[in-house]
């Protein structure tokens, strides 16, 4: 994890007090991103903020925060409020994201935490201007099952990984304003990124819109990186299954993570093929090896809150998030390369590094 410093930052972060956050967007996950800050003891849920009131009505007796407000500028405006939370729709991280790193806010942002490269380097350049913390909302990277799987990976104990594919699929949440793609996916392409530590060479994607024009329902992605490992992605929101897993092949073992188990949520295959030399008639066969499966004993509480309270510990400590701005620029980046593809008929579509950070 990267632990940057920041310093000369805007916000208090040596004083004793409760970080002061405010959650804009409380409708759908912003809901649980303000039931987190309302019960973490070192933080303080100063406001929450939503164009709809009954949004507002619904949480109150929940959160209890100090102030509801339909104002956005109220909340950036009050120099007491130390961080903003942004879970509106897609469209509108970018601006609100801008104007409360201009008020120098620290800023968390849901995914995508914006709609394009250019608008996430705008996000990026403003908050190291003004020494701003900026965190992305991938919360999957601070799921305790992917970080031993991070930990499982990093030590080789899975081999060398060969592929890491993906599933989150259900029948509803549809949206319009973004496809299946750029809603569901980033948690998938932050995991992959993540577990691989680097950025894929190049993208080929494809996907149909069968409900509305142009807004693609269904999407198969895959990735291809310099050690010829492959990730592939497969999000639809129409499909008969929910499902949320993530399968690992390395050389040595095999992992998958069923996100929808209630307790066995992680299983280690202990399974494999390798090409072996018979010396004998020097003829070459693939060797096939069935194992036991281990399913580890981990603690799992709610990722979100470990998430929340990365988030504020970066804050009073002045350090980089783990899913900082580049972490979500290299989520975009993958993101507007699938969709180049798509409008290609699935053609393979170079990642441009040029803009982008090594992978730390």
């Amino acid at each position: 994890m990267n632990t940057t410093s920041m310093t000369d930052a805007p916000a208090d972060a040596s004083a004793n007090r409760p970080v002061r956050v405010a959650v804009v967007g409380v409708g759908g996950w912003g809901k649980n991103l303000a039931r987190n800050y309302g019960q973490i003891q070192n933080a303080e849920l100063r406001y929450i903020c939503d164009l709809e009131k009954s949004n507002l009505e619904a949480l109150q007796p929940v959160c209890r925060p100090m102030a509801c407000t339909t104002n956005f500028q109220e909340v950036i405006n009050d120099p007491d409020v130390d961080a903003v939370v942004i879970a509106t729709p897609a469209p509108t991280h970018h601006p609100l994201g801008m104007q409360a790193l201009a008020a120098g806010k620290d800023v968390y942002i849901e995914k995508p935490f914006a709609m394009s490269s250019a608008e996430g380097r705008e996000l990026i350049e403003l908050a190291e201007k003004n020494k701003c913390v900026l965190m992305v909302g991938h919360l999957l990277e601070y799921h305790p099952v992917v970080e031993h799987l991070k930990e499982l990976i990093d030590s080789g104990e899975l081999g060398g990984i060969r592929y890491i594919y993906t599933q989150r699929l259900n029948l509803g949440t549809i949206r319009a304003e973004e496809n299946a793609l750029w809603n569901f996916a980033p948690h998938d392409i932050s995991v992959i990124l993540y577990l691989l530590g680097q950025q894929p060479t190049d993208i080929s994607a494809r996907g149909q819109a069968y409900l509305q024009p142009g807004v693609e329902d269904v999407m198969f992605m895959v990735m291809n990186f310099n050690d010829k490992a492959m990730g592939h992605v497969h999000v639809s929101w129409l499909d008969p299954h929910k499902t949320r897993k993530i399968t690992i092949v390395g050389s040595k073992r095999m992992a998958v993570f069923d996100d929808l188990e209630s307790t066995e949520k992680l299983k280690i295959y202990d399974k494999g093929a390798e090409l072996n030399l018979d010396y004998n008639n020097f003829a070459e066969y693939v060797g096939l090896r069935f194992g036991d499966i281990n399913i580890p004993h981990l603690r799992i509480g709610e990722p979100l809150r470990v998430e929340c309270e990365h988030f504020l510990s970066c804050i009073r400590n002045r350090t980089t998030p783990r899913s900082d701005g580049y972490d979500g620029l290299r989520v975009l980046q993958v993101l507007e390369a699938a969709d180049k593809s798509v409008s290609q008929g699935g053609d393979r579509v170079v990642i441009d590094k040029k803009n982008s950070d090594q992978i730390q």
